[in-house]
């Protein structure tokens, strides 16, 4: 199904990169398309397309050129998706028959000195890590994390794992482990349905060590966008919750964030299953999360977790499995599990409407007609939740939401590409301006990264001057009801749509009776006892001439980084 508009003829789409529906049924592959990794989103197609194939930005006095391009579709005439006069328009350059030499080859390899020798500069005392990105001032990556360093045996002498992700790029994700540990038995647990499962199932057939565990997925326009590491040692057990998809385009130029377990070692034999549990219930919460699965292939996995100490966690896990959940269970899940654990672990502070929750994602979800269907009800009550006596929504609390705008996508480290990782679309957007007014830039000098784009999703509450938090929560969770649930029959029925999963950073677990926001980040250090957040503090609202990051229009006014222009197929 597709629509006319201002901006041409497009194809409809749900905004959440998790949630895109092929509108048509996809032409069958050739035996060389059935390899091909799993791209996801057709935001992300695009944004291969584009990378792979740049239409290059020409500066011209001439009125705006309309550029008809071939579809399946039969084709559509593209114009400047800016409302700006016609005369400064560029000319569309068509698309070159072969990549043009962009930056993209070298800066998805490793610079000499990448990665760690050892762990003297990991900070453990938080356990939350930024992945390392190329393209940035050396200091800006130590103490930052690489898919290859997690892989190591630094941290560990593996001897089998499981990986839960969105995207799959297996023939990549193989070379990743080291050679020592690359036969090693490896589980993937992914949604992938019909023709993209087959390709997915394609992709591992030269690897007799992967296997495969399909989410179930029983509710429409749900995904499985859960991102989990799994690692069994010959040392003990880790878990790694991540933010990144298991593609190659994830892990060099954006930015990501993880948690890394400690190394939780063996319970003596026999120890009943209630041992080795954290003051967290971490491993009590994995275990349920993983038998929500209902999959046989995680049952060993299952067994296993149970057989190990994982009493040394301090997060809190916060997941979403898809259904429809009613009394207790609604707290189990989404946005109420939340809520539940800042009504019971978190204290009162005193001017509280004064503390603002800060939410930052790289997807964007329907939100209805107004503030008042959701984003103002039912979740700024969750997030303005602080102890027991926080039992209805703080309308005064400011709610601030980092997302990137056009400019940060166009000066970007990896330019209009960057935007297909960010998959708000005209469709959503359009229906929903209101909530455009609570948008605040991209900004992370703090870490290096402010032209890395965020595929990180962080959200917290900060003190009025931004010096401190109240919480802090790093997740695979897009701004959605898909991702975080939405009350149903009256507040009794709790509907999710899709796999997520986070881990919550509550002050008392550590003793704190608040966390105050690191100032000096890189290079890590040992002794740093303040909070990693990862971009600046406090955010900047857009200017007047920001627009949110929208992938399916065109920008064509200005070049990128790469000297490209943005042209969605």
């Amino acid at each position: 199904m597709s629509q006319e508009s201002q901006h041409g003829k497009w194809t409809l789409s749900d905004s959440d990169e998790d949630n895109i529906i092929p509108p048509t049924p996809p032409k069958k592959p050739n035996s060389e398309e059935k390899a091909a990794p799993q791209m996801g989103s057709e935001a992300r197609q695009a944004a291969h397309l584009n990378q792979s194939n740049p239409v290059k930005y020409e500066n011209s006095s001439s009125p705006a050129v309309k550029r008809k391009r071939e579809t399946d579709e039969g084709g559509w005439n593209l114009s400047s998706s800016d409302d700006e006069a016609p005369s400064s328009a560029p000319k569309v350059k068509p698309r070159q028959s072969r990549s043009s030499p962009q930056k993209k080859i070298e800066n998805k390899q490793e610079p000499s000195g990448f990665f760690e020798d050892n762990l003297s500069a990991m900070s453990d005392t938080y356990r939350f890590y930024l992945n390392k990105v190329t393209g940035i001032e050396k200091k800006y990556n130590t103490g930052a994390l690489h898919i290859k360093e997690i892989l190591s045996p630094m941290f560990g002498t593996l001897k089998e794992s499981v990986q839960f992700n969105y995207c799959f790029d297996i023939p990549w994700m193989v070379k990743q482990y080291p050679p020592e540990f690359r036969d090693k038995p490896v589980t993937i647990v992914h949604g992938e349905k019909r023709e993209s499962k087959a390709r997915l199932i394609q992709q591992a057939q030269p690897y007799s060590h992967i296997r495969f565990c399909q989410a179930k997925l029983d509710i429409a326009f749900g995904t499985h966008h859960t991102k989990m590491m799994l690692l069994w040692y010959e040392e003990g057990f880790r878990v790694i919750i991540l933010t990144s998809n298991m593609i190659q385009a994830d892990w060099y130029q954006k930015t990501q964030g993880l948690w890394m377990s400690p190394m939780y070692p063996r319970l003596p034999e026999g120890s009943p299953e209630t041992a080795g549990e954290s003051r967290t219930h971490f491993k009590h919460d994995l275990l349920e999360y993983l038998r929500a699965y209902r999959a046989p292939e995680l049952a060993e996995w299952i067994e296993r977790i149970k057989e190990h100490n994982l009493s040394e966690t301090r997060i809190y896990l916060i997941g979403s499995t898809p259904g429809r959940f009613q009394g207790p269970d609604m707290e189990k899940w989404g946005h109420l599990k939340l809520r539940k654990l800042l009504s019971e672990h978190t204290c009162p502070v005193q001017n509280a409407e004064q503390w603002p929750v800060i939410g930052q994602f790289s997807s964007i979800g329907s939100m209805g007609l107004d503030k008042t269907k959701w984003l103002a009800a039912e979740f700024q009550r969750t997030l303005t939740t602080l102890g027991k006596a926080s039992s209805s929504s703080s309308p005064g609390t400011s709610v601030l939401l980092v997302y990137p705008s056009v400019d940060n996508v166009r000066t970007s480290l990896e330019g209009y590409p960057a935007g297909g990782s960010l998959p708000y679309s005209i469709q959503t957007a359009q229906k929903q301006l209101w909530l455009h007014s609570y948008f605040h830039r991209w900004k992370a000098e703090v870490t290096g990264r402010s032209s890395a784009m965020p595929h990180i999703k962080t959200y917290m509450r900060a003190s009025p001057d931004f010096s401190q938090l109240a919480w802090f929560l790093v997740t695979s969770a897009n701004l959605s009801k898909a991702a975080w649930g939405a009350l149903e029959k009256n507040n009794t029925q709790m509907m999710i749509r899709s796999y997520e999963l986070g881990v919550l950073y509550l002050p008392s677990a550590f003793d704190m009776s608040s966390f105050l926001v690191e100032k000096n980040i890189f290079p890590v250090s040992s002794s740093s006892t303040g909070f990693p957040v990862p971009f600046d503090l406090p955010p900047q609202h857009y200017a007047s001439k920001d627009q949110p990051w929208i992938w399916n229009i065109p920008y064509t006014q200005a070049p990128d980084t790469h000297g490209n222009i943005w042209v969605p197929s």
